[in-house]
């Protein structure tokens, strides 16, 4: 939720990043935001949709995009949150507010029981993958915020922009794995150097246009007037401004402005100065008399026969009608200003200090200064999420080991950029070669090639390659056939030289880190492939261009004139012969010339032509 049109506000400051982003960075995630958003996007549709797009987008988050999650859960709301959930509901049930139960103080409505339900069967399939869950005291985009300023994570994953009022930095606002698309990411320093607001400013503007605490605001006061509003103080006068205005301590409501024309400051040599009279005829400064006989200094025509008429809509330039102008508009922003004050004052208990203390609040978790989070990553305990997808999901084992591949693949190759140790992954596979780049929605990894290694001796898993002939029909039994965009492609089986290879795609920057030696050899053999390559394209492409070269000299339609001096018989005289004996020789060649000239490979009217010129 957030404040009403806040991201449509924010939007042409937002940065358009790309999946190498969120490499090796911590994201703190409102893991409340996934679920709510997983329901409303495949209600219905799918068993446990909250469960499923967990399990699969938190494998794309840490795998594919190469980010270290922090998942962060709701805990009480507090009693204004409560409040204004109760007014959504009544008013979404046209239900009249009047009967509205008043919240008491201190006392917080318990969030329903089923979105509890899916927000605990979450967090312990996350708690399974070994990901760090983190609960808030309140709100979850609160604690998303704090972890971001206190430098904890990078980031935040959330929809809910009450995340800048709670003091992010860096707010991300979707993440799409399986989309070209790049992800809108917004930082507080470029909102800053774009629109001018810092965080009180972005909290006195939710205060006079409504947030999940406040539905309603100050009435006739809109995100456009907000804006223009809250931009013409400081950032540490705004909310004192606001207290002052609310309270009716401002000077305006203390009898200093009785009117709206006695608004503006007006000094003393403009109060004596009286507006000099304009020509009717140019609209400069003088009489029209005076510029009949004798142009003005402005208009200063050539011939000397006075001033020239003044165009429509003209506008005179002297300082006198230029301060006229600027004390105008400066009496028009005053009395706006002044409306804009009246419509606050009129709101009771305005500000809400309750709201802004909860914003400027900077604990909101369960720890301190001196003892932070506890924030570590763990491996995945695959057996226990083998069984508790098959109870919840009813995924059959080999579908399920094999979607959570490439998350084990990611978290081989992190222990190897560490520990280069030789192990095997899975307990099975060892890293083989990289087979070659893929480029999957805009995004770009390398098709890494396992070899199995050794059987799995007294091993619990059973071996992927063996159970490849069931994986289809497992598919197809979990609602494969369902467009959910967030849902990871498994491994592929591939054969070579009657070898089974296993095939994950994996982040570039952690194969490399892992493999720096392996990445080097396969970026030099494919610089290789690629001069050889263009090495034969361009000899082939000489060679196509001496073929179309030689079909051109032959096969081009020549002009008339052309075809004519072509196709007759050039007479050359040879040294010491005479004219007559040429023409004799021309004479009897004539009916050889024209067999020449009868050639059927040419039309009926160019032979008729030859024969007869």
């Amino acid at each position: 939720m957030g404040v009403g049109g806040f991201w449509d506000l924010l939007k042409p400051y937002a940065r358009l990043e790309g999946p190498d982003f969120l490499v090796n960075k911590r994201v703190a995630v409102d893991l409340s935001f996934w679920i709510v958003q997983h329901e409303t996007a495949i209600k219905a549709r799918a068993r446990n949709p909250h469960l499923r797009l967990t399990f699969f987008r938190t494998i794309n988050l840490f795998s594919k995009f190469g980010a270290f999650p922090v998942f962060v859960t709701d805990g009480t709301p507090s009693p204004l949150k409560s409040r204004a959930r109760i007014a959504r509901f009544f008013h979404a049930s046209g239900i009249d507010l009047s009967d509205l139960p008043v919240a008491e103080e201190g006392v917080s409505i318990e969030r329903n029981a089923a979105f509890s339900k899916c927000v605990q069967e979450c967090v312990e399939l996350l708690e399974l993958f070994g990901m760090p869950v983190v609960k808030a005291k309140g709100e979850a985009e609160a604690l998303c915020a704090q972890l971001d300023s206190e430098g904890y994570v990078d980031a935040c994953v959330t929809a809910d922009s009450d995340a800048f009022l709670f003091g992010a930095k860096c707010v991300i606002k979707f993440v799409r794995p399986n989309s070209k698309e790049p992800f809108e990411c917004y930082h507080m320093s470029d909102i800053e150097a774009g629109l001018g607001l810092k965080r009180k400013h972005l909290i006195a503007i939710s205060l006079l246009v409504g947030n999940d605490h406040d539905l309603n605001g100050v009435q006739g006061i809109g995100l456009d007037t907000a804006l223009r509003f809250v931009q013409a103080f400081s950032e540490d006068e705004i909310l004192n401004r606001l207290h002052e205005i609310g309270s009716g301590d401002s000077p305006i409501f203390q009898g200093a402005i009785k009117s709206l024309d006695d608004c503006v400051p007006v000094s003393s040599e403009s109060s004596l100065k009286i507006k000099c009279s304009h020509c009717s005829l140019c609209g400069h400064p003088g009489s029209k008399r005076a510029h009949f006989k004798f142009s003005c200094e402005y208009c200063s025509t050539s011939n000397g026969e006075g001033c020239m008429k003044k165009p429509e809509g003209f506008k005179c330039d002297c300082s006198s009608c230029d301060m006229d102008r600027r004390e105008k508009e400066q009496k028009k922003q005053e009395n706006w200003r002044i409306k804009v004050c009246n419509k606050i004052a009129m709101e009771s208990n305005f500000p809400n200090d309750e709201i802004i203390k909860m914003y400027l609040c900077s604990n909101h978790g369960d720890f301190t200064e001196k003892v932070g989070p506890c924030i570590s990553w763990g491996s995945p305990n695959t057996e226990m999420l083998v069984d508790f997808l098959a109870f919840h999901q009813h995924w059959e084992p080999s579908y399920i080991r094999r979607m959570m591949l490439p998350m084990l693949s990611t978290v081989f190759l992190r222990e190897m950029a560490i520990n280069p140790v030789k192990t095997l992954l899975y307990g099975q596979y060892e890293f083989d070669s990289i087979q070659r780049l893929k480029i999957r929605y805009g995004h770009q990894f390398y098709v890494v090639k396992w070899k199995k290694a050794v059987p799995a001796l007294g091993s619990i898993m059973n071996s992927i390659l063996s159970e490849e002939s069931d994986m289809q029909q497992d598919v197809v039994d979990v609602d494969e056939s369902l467009d959910i965009g967030d849902e990871s492609e498994g491994p592929r089986i591939h054969v070579e030289e009657g070898s089974c290879y296993l095939l994950t795609d994996e982040n570039m920057d952690i194969v490399r880190a892992a493999f720096p030696e392996e990445v080097n050899r396969f970026l030099h053999e494919k610089e290789l492939r690629e001069s050889k390559r263009k090495k034969s394209s361009s000899l082939r492409s000489e060679g196509t261009n001496e073929k179309s070269e030689l079909k051109s000299s032959r096969g081009v339609q020549l002009s008339i004139t052309e075809f004519y001096r072509s196709a007759k018989v050039q007479i050359q005289l040879k040294p010491g012969e005479d004219l007559p004996r040429v023409s004799d020789s021309q004479g009897d060649g004539t009916s050889k010339e024209k067999r020449k000239v009868s050639n059927p490979n040419l039309s009926k009217s160019v032979r008729r032509r030859l024969l007869f010129k």
